[in-house]
This record gives structure tokens, C-alpha cells and sequence, in this order.
């Protein structure tokens, strides 16, 4: 009889905000209007609020005499210092924090307001409630005794900082050292140029570094919100270098940061540009075919363009296609979108058409609010309760290297996630081409990420389902970024995966075995199979049609 193991426990996503609400945007009216709504229904509930404020006076009482009933969560790292646990004033305070926030939770879990409401209401909470976190004020431990060993001084210091982010970071701690880095040098280095350039690109084609090369190249597509650099940082996790070592050749599209008179651009721009660096990389090297490569939004350009060449009948130009955290299939159900109503989408679409663009710090604040321990209240605590210098990070340097959106593709992204147009056939036109993914038949290999807060794994699992091929799909044990970081040699690094695509993720998580080490030699081993024969390395950058100019990482990278 065979052994039968255990079911995993399906992972939850971790937070309630994703690509979605950075997208759409997250109103502080909003959030205002839930919190008067909750005011309302304690009044309007007497009975039932004053049963509640009397448990948590009872809990309060229970505290005061010592005891703790209420465990801190074990990765939950601001009460990691054992003087929360240790002296009795900071363990009742540790204590009456968690009454309040479960004894909050429970008001609403058994209130008499609508599912939604409550959903809303609790997101509120939990802002408030990590807002409210005794860890961000001066009682915290760790700021009183960096206080007594400074001699005063990290107070002066963190009161520095603070005024500088007031002044020139948007109110927003800061969360890199920016003079520890720059493109060029440190970032984005890779021997290389520019070989094309239109008005919404750069295509650089990178110096080969093997002796043999595969006749098909790789062309990068990254996401139009971030620069394309994160394929590109440091040596040790360049995933560019990882595929010139192994004889792949590479090229890479930078966008251009739009500006006001850029308004226009929408994804229909996008794919056609991309379609022009694709028949440049063909041009480049003399091969039919090129391999695509997307990133988060930049997944559903590749799949975008292929569904516009399916549909003149030139899909034969795509070798294969590789999703990176991309979702094609947008339905994400969560609470920041309970606050998207119609009339929402339409002002956050006329903001950014009258604007010309939306901001990248609009969205990047977004993005950190997602994570408000680990992306804002953590920095709050380091930068200004202890003084000290933000960390020297390229992940974070390169996610705080805003750009910005043209307001017409920030409508088609709204569009995208409020129609959901790719999980139908003519759903999406693109460049005058209705959209059939289905009769996309390139085969593809798709990559998640288990705590991935902004693109969830099983809208990307879905996403996979959607278009024809041979498909493979991968489960990286990582987030957003580091789901694409991931470097052999990464001892933490494990990933999932089952053969058979069964149409529910949560069958497919249940079959999945589990590797040690990182994916990319997956992806090496499975892009070398579809790359065409080896040859003797082409030096040269360019041709004569298209002759190298910068050199990498080009101008568009630098442009603010």
C-alpha cells in the first residue's frame, strides 16, 4: 500500500492589497468614510458595542494583574526583544495591545454590518492597528537604549531624517541608502549597448560572455512600471549574466519614463514597439525566431503581442514565452478593491489623464502600504526612533527608482483587472487584433511566488491556464521580487511543481513535489531545448542596419 503524506496547508495570501490596488489607487476618503461608517454602527449597535468595551475592561484587568493571555506571533519580528516579554510594564503593555486588537476584530466579526463592510472594516483595523503598534514610538525599547548608549544623539539624528523625508521624500521613510548605488556602475553594469531606440524604447543587446551561442536570442520585456534593471543588479544575482554564461543571447528593452505629452501610449503603444525590438533582435542575429521574456506587466505585453501575431498569422517569429509573476487571468478578490466601486475607476482614470501620467511615488506608496510593517513602520523604527541610516539594498534601490504610467495605459490596466478581458476570446484588442490566447500554441514556462503580496500565485497559475502550448509552471518560495532573484547557490531557495496542470491551484499545490535550489537552471535547461544550435560567439554588437550606440544601460534608464 503506497504512503500517504499529509495535505499541505494551502497558503493564504498575507496581505490585503496586491497589483490591483496599486493600480487603481486607494483613496484616504475612503478609508475615512469606513471609519465613520464603524463609528455609526457602534452607535446604532449600544448593547453590542458596550458588551465588547466591557470584555476588553475585563481583559485590561486580567492584564494589569499580570497575567498574558495572549500569545505574540512568532514572525512577527517587533516584539522580538525579550524586554517585551521580560519587564512587567512592556509585557502589560505588549498584552493590552493585543486585547485591543482582538477585542476590535471581534466587535466587527459580530457586528450586524454586511459581509463587505466588515471585510472593510477589518482592513481598516489592521491598518490602524500596526499604525497604533507601541514598537513605533519612543517607549520602544530598542529606542530607549539606543538613546542612553548614543548619548542623545539618535534622537537628533532621527529627527534629522525625518525632516529630510519630509522635505524630499514625500513624508514616506526612507528605505535605502541612494549614495551607495549607482546605475551604471554597481547596478545595471553588464557590458553591453544600445542597438534601437523609438519614442518608447531602448533595446540593448548585451556583449556574449561563452565561447558557443544558441541561435535563438532572448528578449526581456520587463514591467512599464519599474525600470528594466532588476533582470541587471548586482553580478551575483544578474539574471542577464546567468544567461550569457550559459550561451543564450540576450537582449533587453528599457522603457522610456513617459511624461505629460506622453498621455497617449496605452498598451496598444507598448506591444507595438515591442514588436519592433523583436524584429530587430531577428535582424541582429539572423534567427526566425525569438524567445520572450515578461515580467509582471510585462507578461501580459509578450502575451499581448503574441495574441496580435497569432492574429496576422505570424506566431511562428516566438520560440517560447516565459511568464515571471505575470497575471493574464486579473480576478483578485480582496478588501482594498471592496473600496474600487465604478466611480472610483472613473476618477482614478481622469486623475491621471488630466495629469498626463500616474506618478510612480503615488503607486510606490501604495505598494508600501501593502506591507506597512515591513515597508513603512519598520523604516519609521530604524530611521527615526534609532537614528540610523537606512540599509545599502539594490532590491530596494532599484524599487525606489519611480516611474511613471501614461494615463491611457493606466486606464487599460483598470480595464484589464475590472473586465478581466484575456479569459475570453476577443476580449482584449490590441493594435486592431481581437485576442485569443487559447490560439497562442507557443509553449511557455511560468513562475510564482508562494508569498507573493502583489501578483497572488494562483491568479498566476490561472493566468498559465489561459494560454495554449505546452505549459510548464513553477512555485517559488519567495515574494514578488526575490521570486525572480533567485540565483543557484541560494540555500533557502525551494520551489514547487507538478507535472499535470489540473484546472484548480489548489489540486495542483496538493500534487506538487518539492525541490531544493533555485528554478533558473530549470529554466536554463528548458529555453536551451527551444534556443536552436550552438555556434561559434558573435562579438560584434549591432549590424549595419542597426549599429550599436550607448552603451548599456542606455539613456532612457536615467531619465527622472
Amino acid at each position: 500500500m503506497r504512503k500517504q503524506h499529509p495535505p499541505r496547508t494551502l497558503p493564504t495570501p498575507t496581505v490585503a492589497m496586491n497589483a490591483q490596488s496599486a493600480i487603481v489607487g486607494l483613496r484616504g476618503k475612503d478609508l475615512l468614510s469606513t471609519l465613520r461608517g464603524m463609528a455609526f454602527q457602534g452607535l446604532r449597535q449600544p448593547v453590542h458595542s458596550a458588551r465588547h468595551l466591557l470584555a476588553l475592561g475585563g481583559q485590561l484587568g486580567r492584564v494589569l494583574l499580570g497575567d498574558t493571555p495572549y500569545k505574540v506571533n512568532p514572525h512577527d519580528p517587533r516584539f522580538a526583544d525579550p524586554t517585551w516579554q521580560l519587564n512587567p510594564f512592556y509585557r502589560r503593555g505588549l498584552q493590552a495591545y493585543l486585547a485591543w486588537q482582538k477585542q476590535l476584530n471581534s466587535w466587527i466579526d459580530e457586528s450586524q454590518m454586511s459581509a463587505d463592510d466588515r471585510i472593510r472594516a477589518r482592513f481598516v483595523a489592521t491598518l490602524l492597528g500596526d499604525a497604533l503598534s507601541p514598537t513605533n514610538t519612543l517607549l520602544n525599547p530598542l529606542a530607549l537604549k539606543e538613546l542612553f548608549n548614543t548619548g542623545g544623539s539618535s534622537l537628533a539624528k532621527g529627527l534629522g531624517h525625518l525632516l529630510e523625508d519630509l522635505l524630499h521624500n514625500d513624508g514616506m521613510p526612507s528605505q535605502v541608502s541612494k549614495q551607495a548605488f549607482e546605475v551604471g556602475r554597481n547596478l545595471a553594469a553588464t557590458p553591453g549597448a544600445v542597438v534601437f531606440r523609438n519614442e518608447l524604447l531602448e533595446l540593448i543587446q548585451y556583449q556574449p560572455m561563452s565561447e558557443k551561442q544558441y541561435a535563438t536570442p532572448l528578449l526581456i520585456v520587463p514591467p512599464q512600471i519599474n525600470k528594466f534593471y532588476i533582470f541587471d543588479l548586482s553580478r551575483d544575482r544578474s539574471f542577464v549574466q546567468y544567461a550569457l554564461k550559459n550561451g543564450v543571447q540576450t537582449f533587453a528593452i528599457s522603457w522610456r519614463n513617459p511624461q505629460t505629452r506622453h498621455r497617449e501610449w496605452g498598451l496598444s503603444s507598448y506591444v507595438q514597439a515591442a514588436e519592433e525590438a523583436l524584429e530587430v533582435c531577428r535582424a541582429i542575429t539572423g534567427s526566425k525566431q525569438v524567445s520572450l521574456l515578461g515580467a509582471c506587466a510585462g507578461g501580459l505585453t509578450i502575451a499581448a503581442l503574441q495574441g496580435h501575431l497569432q492574429a496576422k498569422r505570424q506566431l511562428r517569429k516566438v520560440a517560447s514565452a516565459t511568464y515571471l509573476v505575470s497575471l493574464l487571468d486579473s480576478q483578485i478578490d480582496t478588501p482594498a478593491m471592496l473600496f474600487a466601486d465604478e466611480q472610483t475607476l472613473e476618477a482614478a482614470k481622469r486623475r491621471s489623464y488630466q495629469a498626463g501620467v500616474l506618478d510612480g511615488r503615488d503607486m510606490a506608496k501604495v505598494f508600501a502600504w501593502m506591507r506597512p510593517n515591513d515597508l513603512i513602520w519598520n523604516y519609521w523604527v530604524n530611521n527615526y526612533l534609532l537614528g540610523k541610516q537606512p540599509p545599502a539594498f539594490d532590491i530596494l534601490y532599484w524599487n525606489n527608482d519611480n516611474t511613471r504610467l501614461p494615463a491611457a495605459l493606466h486606464g487599460d490596466l483598470i480595464d484589464f483587472f475590472k473586465h478581466n478581458p484575456l479569459t475570453h476570446a476577443g476580449g482584449l484588442e490590441v493594435c486592431g487584433t481581437p485576442i485569443d490566447l487559447q490560439k497562442v500554441t507557443v509553449d511557455s514556462f511560468n513562475v510564482a511566488g508562494i508569498n507573493d503580496h502583489i501578483t497572488p500565485w494562483d491568479a498566476v497559475y490561472r493566468s498559465a491556464l489561459l494560454v495554449g502550448g505546452s505549459r510548464r509552471f513553477i512555485l517559488s518560495n519567495s515574494g514578488h521580487i526575490q521570486s525572480i532573484l533567485n540565483p543557484p547557490g541560494n540555500p533557502k531557495a525551494t520551489y514547487l511543481e507538478s507535472h499535470k496542470l489540473s484546472g484548480d491551484p489548489r489540486a495542483w499545490y496538493h500534487d506538487a513535489k518539492k525541490h531544493d535550489g533555485s528554478w533558473w537552471p530549470q529554466w536554463l535547461s528548458w529555453i536551451q531545448e527551444r534556443s536552436g544550435e550552438q555556434h561559434a560567439t558573435q562579438m560584434e554588437l549591432g549590424n549595419l542596419q542597426h549599429p550599436a550606440m550607448e552603451a548599456a544601460p542606455g539613456t532612457y534608464v536615467h531619465v527622472r
